[in-house]
């Protein structure tokens, strides 16, 4: 009795192990732990461009500068280079642009309209100078003054020409020329007829050219002075041989008339 009870304990345990080994066989593995993926790291930020800094290093730009200042103007040139996927294009005058502007006069604008003034002078993308070839095939470009303030451009063999109807120009040098702002030198104010109207003065004709004043040299005299000089001495010279020679023909017939007189009688 008692080794029927050891017996049933130890086939109980046997067929447990038994159960337990067959499960563990049967079980799927465990599995394999992923390593995360690294997120890639974002772009880095396109550097801020500081007009006002650029302006006042690059050349003799202060009076624009003044203007941008002035008018706030600057504020949006900033936002449409920083702020926005198309950039900026900004034509720059000299100093001595505005020296040389006479007429109209900046004096009797409205505050609005020396704004629309200074929003004139860019354009609401990144334009490099090689861009101008296609722009100028299409015709008025509008500027950042919107409405009626347009441009028009001509490209001719690598220069680029600017035409407002007030103001013809070209672009002398590439001040700053990184997208996303291309800062253009020219070299006269850009006038817009939205605001000084179309009766725009005739351009004065050039002067012409001095002739240059030729005289002959003093001890040369020119071959015509030379030829007049000596027909009229030539003249003279020529009746005065024949006078003689008739003179001296008839002395001979007198005396030879007067020696047949004598000895005839």
């Amino acid at each position: 009795m008692e080794f029927s009870k050891i017996f049933t304990i130890c086939f109980s345990v046997l067929l447990l192990c038994s159960s337990l080994a067959y499960g563990q066989a049967r079980s799927p593995p465990a599995p394999v732990a992923m390593s995360p993926t690294p997120t890639p790291a974002p772009a880095p930020a396109p550097p801020y461009v500081n007009l006002t800094y650029l302006l006042s290093v690059a050349g003799p730009f202060h009076t624009f500068l003044d203007y941008l200042e002035s008018t706030k103007v600057v504020d949006t040139f900033q936002n449409q280079a920083n702020n926005t996927d198309q950039g900026i294009t900004v034509f720059v005058p000299k100093d001595s642009a505005f020296k040389d502007l006479r007429k109209p006069s900046f004096s009797n604008l409205s505050d609005d309209q020396l704004k629309s003034l200074i929003l004139y002078h860019a354009l609401p993308r990144f334009y490099t100078l090689a861009d101008f070839n296609e722009l100028s095939t299409k015709g008025s470009i509008s500027t950042l003054a919107g409405g009626e303030y347009t441009l028009n451009f001509t490209y001719d063999s690598g220069t680029v020409h600017l035409d407002s109807g007030w103001s013809k120009t070209k672009v002398t040098s590439a001040v700053h020329s990184t997208d996303p702002i291309a800062i253009y030198q020219v070299d006269k104010v850009l006038l817009p007829e939205a605001i000084f109207g179309t009766d725009i003065p005739p351009t004065p004709a050039p002067s012409p050219a001095p002739v240059p004043d030729v005289s002959p040299a003093a001890d040369s005299p020119s071959a015509e002075s030379k030829e007049s000089g000596s027909s009229p001495k030539s003249a003279p010279s020529t009746s005065s041989s024949n006078s003689i020679m008739n003179l001296c023909i008839w002395r001979q017939l007198v005396l030879a008339v007067s020696a047949g007189v004598v000895l005839f009688f």
